[in-house]
Formats: structure tokens, C-alpha cells, sequence
């Protein structure tokens, strides 16, 4: 299969093996590199659940600060590896897909590091509203070192 657009940057590894069970669920998004996407958005949340036919079901969420509404979208993603690798790809809009790779969690899948296709997409996940300060100055620390802008990160605040 020929892949359309690379789904990871360059130098970095997607997590494996990769437990799609543990991983689907509610996820809050700690911080971010914003992207017109999810500008103006704060509470903003992830919830993953597979599909029958082994893609998984993308359900985002958040509240917009500028209009005082709630928006959602709903997507689906599909592995580029195998299944047992946390390199996927995710689409929102039809044929269009961009890279969603998980590049840390814990091994109890509460906290996890997302790459998108390129350095200017990255999300810090975990499953409650908050991150440990000692994950977060991991987290921050990876990103550094794969040459991420962490001080373009927004920090989400979880309120409503």
C-alpha cells in the first residue's frame, strides 16, 4: 500500500507493541501545538473506540472559547504498521489522512506523547483532567529533543 504523506517525522519511533484495547477510551488533552483545527478550544477531550472492521472510531470534543459553544468531530484512523504498532493514520475529512503516532505512554496507558506528521503537531494526553509534574517534564523533555517548539505549547484548561 502506498502511503500518501508521511505519518511520522523523520527520527521518530511510534510506541511497539502497541495494546489498541488499553489505549481506546477518554483521553484529556493536557497541552498542545495549536493548528487551526482546535484554535479558540479549551476542555478538549479524545475518545477512541474500534470499529468492527479493526479501524478505530475518533470522537474529539471541545469547548470554544470565542463562540461559548461546544464542537466535535468525528473521524476514524487506521493503522500504517500493523496493529501492533502506535503508527496511525487519521481522517476527519474523506480521503484525507494525516499521521497519529504515539511516541511514550505508561505502561498503564494514563498518560501518553502524540506526534502528528511533522513537528508542528503534538498533544500531551492523560486520562484525567491533570498530568504529573514528572511526566509532563518527561514529556517535555522528548519533545525537546526531537527538535519540538514546546514553548508554543498551549496548555488546556479543563473547566466545563
Amino acid at each position: 500500500m502506498l502511503l500518501s504523506c508521511t505519518t511520522i517525522p523523520k527520527g521518530i519511533t511510534a510506541i511497539h507493541p502497541f495494546n489498541k484495547n488499553n489505549y481506546s477510551g477518554k483521553w484529556y488533552e493536557i497541552a498542545r501545538l495549536d493548528f487551526k483545527f482546535e484554535r479558540n478550544l479549551n476542555n478538549t477531550t479524545a475518545e477512541y473506540s474500534i470499529n468492527t472492521n479493526g479501524t478505530i472510531k475518533v470522537v474529539n470534543k471541545g469547548y470554544n472559547t470565542k463562540t461559548n459553544k461546544w464542537e466535535s468531530a468525528t473521524g476514524k484512523a487506521k493503522f500504517a504498521r500493523g496493529e501492533n504498532v502506535a503508527m496511525l493514520k487519521v481522517s476527519f475529512f474523506g480521503p484525507f489522512y494525516s499521521g497519529y503516532n504515539v511516541i511514550a505512554i505508561d505502561k498503564d496507558y494514563k498518560y501518553a506523547l502524540i506526534a502528528g506528521k511533522n513537528l508542528k503537531y503534538l498533544w500531551f494526553l492523560s486520562r484525567e483532567t491533570t498530568l504529573p509534574e514528572e511526566v509532563k517534564k518527561n514529556y517535555l523533555e522528548i519533545a525537546q529533543s526531537f527538535g519540538y517548539k514546546t514553548n508554543a505549547l498551549v496548555w488546556v484548561s479543563h473547566d466545563k
